[in-house]
């Protein structure tokens, strides 16, 4: 059964779409960073997941 993701919503990895739309980067630019290696991401049954540490990690190495 899948579950909406709330603001609340503690997992520690999201799908691309997810953190697409909680952080407000494109799907596009998601994958470029994560094909470029700037962005950390898993291959969890054939879905890619991004850890949030890792996406939390570049924003806030971006904003130095």
């Amino acid at each position: 059964m899948r579950t909406k993701t709330t603001a609340n919503d503690e997992r520690r990895a999201l799908r691309v779409n997810e953190a697409s739309a909680l952080y407000g980067i494109s799907r596009g630019t998601i994958y470029v960073l994560m094909s470029r290696g700037e962005l950390r991401s898993v291959k969890v049954l054939g879905r890619r997941l991004i850890p949030r540490d890792a996406i939390e990690l570049m924003i806030a190495e971006g904003a130095k």
